[in-house]
């Protein structure tokens, strides 16, 4: 059997056997190092999309997969009914880093946020004082915050609701980067505001400069809890710990997840102030996963590299570098081209699909996203000299 009679094998399987969910690229991955991933046919390519901003530390970091392998040996999971050694440890190493006074921690992105939506509504009712099945959160359109039936209900992605329902009540919208539309939309039984702060699938979409301190402001003045999602946008992405710190502004709940894992095991976490955390108490909500010993110790080991290896400051000094030289690409196709750190989006005209499959062929692995944004998110591991190769071979393309 060849190496290619096994690809097309292997993607046959795939279609036939596995719900078409998704829209993958055709290579079959079987190995990565670094920046790097390789199929089963031995080709090389350059990860510039790292799993959603999952793999913001590379693939199989040594010192995370260190980790991960002694924590593995010792205690996989023990569900909450008992506490483990490493779940202490990770509060502690988070909060630290994060200057948040309690932590919750689950499995996915999703999980976290319908945490940090329960919270805020069993706030609204403890804390506001508002009626009992009466709280609201308003949230922002072309949102993405997961996949659940609660989630898809406050989306505004026709498809991702399109025959779900029915769905959730208690979301109101209003459009994103209008903070004065946030003002407007608040009443007396609004509990909290649910903001990305750069709208990761929807295209990397950066608001206006000023639009999280005005609704930080916003926030506080009327009483709402500020929820933060920094599931894609967190730990370095954006060329700070957390996106919101481009503005200084301080959210009453973050909700991390995807880099958390180090890219190789899932972990999820709401770090929030103690008032809002603090409403929960046992049986309230739960996970059998959530905080197990696995993931505590990788998410801690990532959490180091992530400082120890100031890949903050990578992605910082290298995203503002390449923002500048892709600013440089000038083709009919191109509408425009945003984003902050090492979070990228090249808005076209047309549909960019065939664009991520010519880079696929050149050896650089992207995705579109609403098929006509190319969405570049390398690991911040990555060098300047691959950087320049990518603009390179865009440049051929454009």
């Amino acid at each position: 059997m060849s190496a290619e009679t096994l690809s097309s094998q292997l993607i046959g399987l795939e279609e036939e056997l596995g719900a078409h969910n998704y829209h993958p690229l055709d290579t079959v991955l079987e190995r990565g190092e670094g920046v790097w991933v390789f199929d089963v046919e031995g080709k090389r390519y350059l990860d510039c999309l790292s799993a959603y901003s999952a793999l913001n530390h590379g693939h199989l970091h040594p010192r995370i997969i260190k980790a991960l392998r002694e924590q593995s040996e010792k205690l996989t999971l023990t569900s909450r009914a008992f506490r483990n050694d490493k779940l202490s440890a990770f509060y502690q190493k988070i909060c630290a880093l994060s200057g948040a006074e309690m932590v919750l921690p689950m499995n996915t992105g999703a999980e976290a946020v319908e945490t940090a939506i329960k919270a805020a509504r069993k706030w609204g009712y403890l804390k506001k004082g508002i009626s009992e099945n009466k709280a609201e959160i308003i949230v922002c359109e072309n949102n993405f915050h997961g996949r659940t039936t609660s989630i898809i209900s406050f989306s505004t992605e026709e498809q991702y609701r399109k025959h779900f329902g029915p769905f959730t009540p208690g979301f109101v919208t209003v459009p994103y980067g209008n903070a004065q539309a946030l003002e407007d939309a608040i009443t007396p039984d609004t509990c909290a505001f649910l903001v990305e702060p750069i709208q990761g699938e929807a295209g990397v979409v950066v608001p206006p400069a000023g639009y999280l301190a005005d609704v930080a402001d916003i926030c506080s003045r009327n009483n709402v809890l500020l929820l933060v999602d920094e599931i894609q946008t967190g730990l370095g992405r954006t060329g700070k710990l957390f996106a919101y710190e481009h503005e200084e502004v301080r959210p009453d709940a973050v909700i991390v997840g995807k880099a958390l894992g180090g890219g190789v095991f899932p972990i999820s976490a709401v770090l929030a102030k103690k008032e809002v955390l603090g409403v929960f108490q046992p049986g309230d909500h739960g996970s059998t996963f959530g905080g197990n010993p696995l993931a505590c110790a990788v998410a801690c080991a990532a959490l180091d590299v992530l400082v120890e290896e100031k890949l903050i400051e990578r992605s910082a000094e290298l995203g503002g570098w390449f923002f500048e030289q892709l600013s440089g690409l000038t083709h009919e196709s191109i509408r425009e081209i945003r984003g902050k750190g090492l979070m990228i989006g090249i808005e076209c005209t047309v549909p960019v699909r065939g664009f991520c499959e010519s880079l696929q062929s050149r050896g650089i692995l992207c995705k579109e996203t609403h098929s006509t944004v190319i969405r570049l998110t390398p690991p911040l591991i990555i060098e300047k000299e691959q950087l320049s190769w990518v603009l390179k071979e865009l440049g051929d393309l454009f």
